[in-house]
C-alpha cells in the first residue's frame, strides 16, 4: 500500500485513502503541524510531546499504532485548547539493527563489511537509510498523526551527534564514565556487547552435568568432590570451587584445593553466601570470566579471571585439542573426555533460561571484556527522587514502583558497542606521548606533542544517544539550558511509551536530563498497554497472530483503526486485539456521517444563532453534552483513553442519534412552527459541532470532512484541527438533572415497549396497553411527557402509578428504578410462541455443544489459526447468550 518513500496512502476505489490524503495535505499545507502560537490564556502553557523515535529499520506495527494514536489525541486536543502544541518527530539510527541489515545487503551482493572497510560501510548505511529510513514516517503520516514533519530529527544528524559527544565528554570529565574490564553480555554473532535489558530469555531443555574434580590431597578418605553445572565447556576457565557457609558437611573442605581436570590447574575451595547449598551437589564451579555471579565471587575471594573464549565464542589457544572449538563443540568434547577419564558422575535433565541476543537470537556469552561504563549511582538517585516526590507521574500509577525497583537494582551501564554504525566514542589517544582525552570536536593532532591522534574504535550504545532525545531535539547543543526552545517548552508534558523500554529509555532520559538541563524531561509518563494477538499471546511472525495496521487502515480507515484500538483499552491491562471492534468503529464513523447528512438535509431556512433549549429534549441533550465535555476533560487529564472513546460512542450514537435526532424529526417538518424549527436546527447544529470537536483528536479525518460539509462559521478557524475545544465551564449552565431524569425515564419506557415488540414480532402499528410502576416523583416526570411516550410507542393506554401491578399475560421489563409491563393478551399465541422458542433453543443448544467440543479439543487449538479459534469462541459465546435469552422468554411465558 505504501512505497518506501511515499508520503501518502494509495487511494483504492471506494477506499478511505482519498479523503485521508486530501485532509492530511490540507493540514500540512496550512502549517498546522508546527508549533502553534496558541491563543488566550492557554498561549502561556506550551504542550510538547516527543515521539519515541522509531528505528529506521522499522515498519508500523500495532504497538506503534496504539501509541501514536494516544500521542496524537493528546496533541490535537491541546492544540484545540489553544496551547502552543508541538509533537517532536524523529527516527533512531538503531545501531545493531541497521548494521545487521546492511551486512545482509552486502552479503547478498557478495561483499563483506571487513573487505570494504569502515568508511565505505558507513556510506552504505547512509544509503540504506536514504532508501528505507523514511518508510515508518510515511506510515505514521497515513495514520493522520500531527507531528512536526518540517523539523524531523535523526539521532545521527550533526547537531544531535554533537550533543552526544558533549554529554560523553562532560560525564567523562566528571568521573561518571570510565573504562574497565567487567563481565558483559556478549553476542558472538554480532561480536558486540549487549545491555542486560536487551537480552531475551528463552526456556531451554538442557542437562545438569555432575563432574568429579579430584582433591589435591585426600580429606577424611575422600578423593574427589562433585560439581554440578549446566555449562561444562566453561570449566576450562574455573579458578575456584565454592560452597555455602551454612553447609556444615562441607566445612572441612573449605581451604583445601582440587586439581582441575583436563588443564591440571590447582584451584581453591572456599565458602561464599551466594551459593545455594540445596542446588546440585552444593559444590559450585567458579568461572569468574564467564558468569556475572562467579565474577562477583571472584572479586570477593581474590580469584584469577581466565577468558577461555574469543569474540566468536571459540576456545582460545592454549587448551590443546579443545582450542578452536565452538562452545557447543567444546561442551560435547569435554563431557566425552570426562566420561573417558571416569570423571563423569551422572547427567540429569534440566530446564533453565538462557539469554539470547534480541536482534539475531544467538545465545549470549557472559564474557569479561574491556568496555566503557557509566557510573550510575549518583545519576539514579536523582532520577528516583523526582518520581518519589511526584514531579514525574506514571499512568497507570503501578508503574512507578516498577520504575523505582529498576533504578534500585541498576548497576553501572556498559555503553560501548563493537560496531561501526553509530556514534563513535569521542575518546582520542596519542600513541607517542600517552595523551588521552574525551573531545567534543574531532581532532587529528595531539595537543601535547603534535603527533597523530587515534580515535576510539567502538561506538556508543544506541540508548546512550536516545537518552538525550527530549532536550537534544530542542537546540540544547547550541545554547545549552538557555536555548529559546528549551526555555519555552521544557520540560515536555507527556511521554507515551511501552513498558519494555522503561529502564532502557525512560529512566535514562530522566538521568541525563537532570544532569544536562537541571530539569525533568517530562511531567507525565503513560505506559500504554501491550497489544496482544487474538489468542492472548504477544504478536509475532512465528506465532502467525500479528496484524498489519496498514491493512487495517485499508479495511476500516485510519479513523476506524484509531477509535477501535482505543475502545479496547481498559485501564492499564494488556488488550487482546479484537478486529470486530474496528468494524464497529467503522460503522460508528458511518453513523457520524449519516447524522451529519440528516442535519444538513434539514437546514432549509436555517439562520446561524446561539443554541436555545426550548423543549425538554433540548434541555436534556444540552445537559448531557455539558456533562460529556466535563467528563472527557477529566478522562484526558487522567489519560483514560479507552473510557473516553466509550463515553463519546455512547453519547453520539445512543443519545444524539438514537434519541435526540428521533425526538427532533417532527419539529423539522416543513409545516412545523417556524420559530421552534429554527431553534431545533440551531440546537442540532450546536450539538453536532461540539460533538465533532470532541471526536476530532481520535477521529480526525471524518470530523474534518463534516466540519467543511456543514454551514459552520469557519471564518475564524478554517480547519477543525485548530478550532477551539468545547469549554466545560461555559457549558456548565446547561446542566439540568431533572431534564436528564425525565428523558431517561421516557427512553426506558419506550425502549421496553420496542424491545417487547421485537421479541414477540408485534407490528409497530399495533397499539399496546402499557403500565409503568415508578416512584411518585418519577411518575410525575413521566406524566408531563405522556403525549411523547404515547406517540413514540403507539400506546393504547398508559397507566403510571407507584402501586401498579403486573397485569395477566403481560411482559415485564425492568429499568433504572422503574418497571414496565406490556399487555400481550390477544396478541401472542403463547403455545405457538413457546413451541417456536423451544425449537429455536434446541438449534442453539446443538450449536453450542458442537462448538464446545471443538474448542475443548487440544489438537484443534494447536493447529487452527488464532483468528479462526477466536471466531469459534465468539460463535460459542453467542449461542450460549441466545440460549440464556430464550430461557428468559420461556420463563416469562
Amino acid at each position: 500500500m505504501t512505497s518506501q518513500n511515499d508520503t501518502q496512502r494509495q487511494a483504492a476505489p471506494g477506499g478511505f485513502a482519498d479523503l485521508e490524503n486530501r485532509w492530511f495535505s490540507a493540514w500540512e499545507q496550512a502549517g498546522c503541524f508546527s508549533r502553534s502560537q496558541g491563543r488566550g490564556q492557554q498561549a502561556a502553557h506550551p504542550f510538547t510531546v516527543v515521539i519515541p523515535p522509531p528505528n529506521i529499520t522499522g515498519v508500523l506495527h500495532m504497538g506503534h499504532a496504539l501509541n501514536d494514536t494516544i500521542q496524537d489525541a493528546c496533541v490535537r486536543r491541546a492544540r484545540m485548547q489553544g496551547r502552543p502544541a508541538r509533537w517532536v518527530l524523529g527516527t533512531d539510527h538503531a545501531g545493531i539493527a541497521t548494521q545487521t541489515k546492511v551486512d545482509k545487503k552486502l552479503a547478498d551482493e557478495g561483499v563483506s563489511r571487513l573487505a570494504i572497510g569502515r568508511e565505505a560501510f558507513i556510506d552504505e548505511c547512509w544509503k540504506w537509510r536514504a532508501q528505507y529510513g523514511s518508510t515508518i514516517v510515511s506510515q505514521i503520516k497515513g495514520m493522520g498523526c500531527s507531528c512536526d514533519y518540517d523539523d524531523e530529527r535523526f539521532t545521527l544528524d550533526e547537531q544531535y551527534a554533537r550533543a552526544v559527544r558533549q554529554v560523553f565528554a562532560d560525564w567523562y570529565h566528571d568521573g561518571l564514565i570510565y573504562r574497565g574490564k567487567r563481565i558483559v553480555n556478549w553476542c558472538p554473532h554480532c561480536t558486540t556487547a549487549i545491555a542486560d535489558d536487551e537480552a531475551e530469555y528463552v526456556e531451554e531443555s538442557g542437562h545438569l552435568w555432575h563432574l568429579r574434580y579430584p582433591l589435591a590431597e585426600p580429606v577424611d578418605g575422600r578423593d574427589y568432590i562433585v560439581v554440578a553445572t549446566t555449562r561444562p565447556e566453561t570449566m576450562l576457565g574455573d579458578t575456584g570451587v565454592a560452597v555455602s557457609p551454612s553447609d556444615e558437611e562441607k566445612a572441612a573442605l573449605v581451604g583445601k584445593s582440587v586439581v582441575l581436570p583436563l588443564v591440571n590447574r590447582t584451584i581453591p575451595i572456599f565458602s561464599d553466601w551466594h551459593v545455594d547449598a540445596g542446588f546440585g551437589t552444593g559444590f559450585v564451579k567458579v568461572t569468574p570470566a564467564h558468569d556475572p555471579n562467579d565474577w562477583a565471587m571472584g572479586e570477593r575471594n581474590g580469584l584469577e579471571r581466565i577468558n577461555v573464549f574469543d569474540e566468536t565464542a571459540h576456545v582460545v589457544e592454549g587448551y590443546g585439542r579443545f582450542s578452536g572449538m565452538s562452545r557447543d563443540e567444546a561442551r560435547q568434547a569435554i563431557v566425552e573426555e570426562f566420561d573417558r577419564l571416569g570423571l563423569l558422575d551422572k547427567v540429569e535433565d534440566h530446564q533453565h533460561s538462557v539469554m539470547t541476543c534480541y536482534r539475531c537470537h544467538t545465545k549470549l556469552e557472559p564474557w569479561e571484556s574491556e568496555q566503557w561504563f557509566v557510573a550510575v549511582e549518583d545519576l539514579k538517585a536523582r532520577a528516583a527522587q523526582v518520581v518519589e516526590d511526584g514531579q514525574i507521574v506514571f499512568h497507570p500509577e503501578r508503574w512507578k514502583t516498577v520504575y523505582l525497583d529498576w533504578l534500585a537494582n541498576l548497576k553501572d551501564w556498559c555503553i560501548s558497542r563493537q560496531l561501526w554504525w553509530g556514534h563513535r566514542i569521542p575518546m582520542y589517544y596519542c600513541d607517542s606521548c600517552g595523551y588521552s582525552d574525551a573531545l567534543v570536536d574531532h581532532a587529528d593532532v595531539c595537543p601535547t606533542c603534535g603527533e597523530p591522534l587515534r580515535q576510539e574504535e567502538d561506538v556508543l550504545d544506541t540508548w546512550f544517544s536516545s537518552q538525550l532525545w527530549p532536550f537534544a531535539t530542542m537546540d540544547w547543543t547550541e545554547r545549552g539550558a538557555s536555548s529559546p526552545e528549551l526555555q519555552r517548552a521544557y520540560p515536555t508534558q507527556v511521554l507515551s511509551t511501552a513498558r519494555d523500554i522503561m529502564g532502557l529509555w525512560v529512566a535514562r532520559m530522566v538521568m541525563s536530563s537532570l544532569y544536562c538541563t537541571g530539569q525533568i524531561p517530562f511531567q507525565h509518563v503513560i505506559i500504554h498497554p501491550t497489544v496482544m494477538g487474538a489468542d492472548g499471546k504477544p504478536m509475532s511472525k512465528s506465532r502467525g497472530n500479528g496484524v498489519d495496521p496498514l491493512r487495517l487502515m485499508e479495511d476500516y480507515g485510519a479513523d476506524g483503526m484509531r477509535f477501535g484500538l482505543l475502545m479496547q483499552v481498559t485501564g492499564g491491562q494488556d488488550l487482546r486485539f479484537n478486529e470486530a471492534k474496528l468494524e464497529s468503529s467503522r460503522n460508528f464513523a458511518n453513523k457520524i456521517r449519516n447524522a451529519a447528512r440528516f442535519v444538513g438535509m434539514h437546514l432549509d431556512g436555517f439562520e446561524p444563532g446561539a443554541p436555545e433549549p426550548i423543549t425538554l429534549a433540548d434541555q436534556w441533550i444540552m445537559s448531557r453534552l455539558a456533562r460529556l465535555v466535563a467528563q472527557l476533560d477529566r478522562l484526558y487529564e487522567g489519560f483514560e483513553f479507552g473510557e473516553a472513546t466509550r463515553e463519546l460512542y455512547a453519547f453520539f450514537w445512543n443519545e444524539f442519534c438514537d434519541w435526540y435526532i428521533e425526538l427532533s424529526k417532527s419539529r423539522l417538518e416543513p409545516d412545523a412552527d417556524p420559530a421552534d424549527r429554527l431553534a431545533c436546527q440551531r440546537n442540532l447544529m450546536f450539538v453536532l459541532d461540539q460533538a465533532i470537536r470532541l471526536l476530532h483528536p481520535i477521529m480526525p479525518f471524518v470530523t474534518e470532512e463534516i466540519y467543511h460539509d456543514l454551514p459552520f462559521d469557519r471564518s475564524a478557524f478554517p480547519l477543525l484541527i485548530e478550532a477551539p475545544w468545547p469549554d466545560a465551564q461555559r457549558l456548565a449552565g446547561f446542566v439540568d438533572s431533572q431534564a436528564e431524569r425525565a428523558i431517561e425515564l421516557v427512553c426506558e419506557a419506550v425502549s421496553a415497549v420496542r424491545s417487547t415488540r421485537a421479541r414477540y414480532g408485534i407490528s409497530p402499528r399495533e397499539p399496546l396497553a402499557v403500565v409503568v410502576k415508578a416512584s411518585q416523583d418519577d411518575c410525575a416526570l413521566l406524566e408531563r411527557q405522556r403525549s411523547m411516550i404515547s406517540s413514540m410507542q403507539n400506546a393504547l393506554s398508559l397507566e403510571l402509578s407507584p402501586a401498579a401491578q403486573k397485569p395477566a399475560q403481560a411482559a415485564a421489563v425492568l429499568g433504572s428504578g422503574i418497571e414496565v409491563y406490556i399487555g400481550l393478551a390477544g396478541l401472542v399465541d403463547f403455545e405457538a410462541e413457546r413451541a417456536r422458542l423451544q425449537k429455536e433453543r434446541a438449534k442453539f443448544e446443538a450449536e453450542a455443544q458442537k462448538l464446545g467440543r471443538k474448542l475443548s479439543n487440544e489438537g484443534y487449538l494447536a493447529k487452527a489459526a488464532p483468528q479462526i479459534i477466536e471466531k469459534d469462541r465468539g460463535r460459542h459465546a453467542d449461542a450460549l447468550d441466545r440460549i440464556e435469552r430464550i430461557d428468559a422468554q420461556l420463563s416469562e411465558l
